[in-house]
């Protein structure tokens, strides 16, 4: 898979309440509606700017803080490919995997980029590259970028059950 995009640049540990606001959680939002509210906290301009595969580079511990599944997902209703980062908070980078949304750990990556960087990744590979700048990454395991390419797990189940004749 190829992935090309603009790259968001955010620093450590950016959490779920700023990925999505907790205000928003226990509201019914529309996907559309989810999007608006991303980053809304630290980036008041990136839900009005933000274009389809863009990618946001991050540092160490993206994701902590509460399990809320929305902030992976309406990250990826804002058009967001994928998440570079140092590292990721385990429950983030699973639900990011459950609702199709690429993540990597890359730290040269992740030091290098700036926001507006055009970038393209390829999975295969694993590499990410930005001008002159080539980045590598281990692929994530198969099952994984399987999920990923079904666009979630729920996707991903209801194909494989399909393909078993369930």
């Amino acid at each position: 898979m190829i992935i090309k995009g603009k790259v968001w640049k955010y620093g450590d540990n950016v959490n779920t309440d700023v990925i999505y606001p907790g205000k928003y959680t226990y509201i019914r939002c529309s996907p559309e509606e989810m999007a608006g509210h991303a980053l809304e906290v630290i980036d008041p301009d990136f839900s009005g700017s933000v274009a389809e595969g863009d990618v946001i580079a991050a540092g160490k511990n993206f994701g902590c803080g509460s399990s809320r599944e929305q902030a992976a997902q309406c990250l990826k209703y804002a058009g967001i490919s994928a998440v570079i980062g140092k590292s990721f908070a385990r429950i983030f980078f699973r639900n990011a995997i459950n609702n199709g949304l690429l993540v990597i750990e890359s730290e040269e990556a992740s030091e290098n980029l700036s926001t507006g960087d055009e970038i393209s990744i390829d999975t295969e590979e694993g590499t990410i590259k930005s001008g002159k700048m080539v980045f590598n990454f281990a692929p994530l395991p198969d099952f994984f970028s399987e999920i990923i390419e079904c666009g979630g797990i729920i996707p991903y189940t209801r194909k494989r059950l399909k393909v078993n004749g369930i």
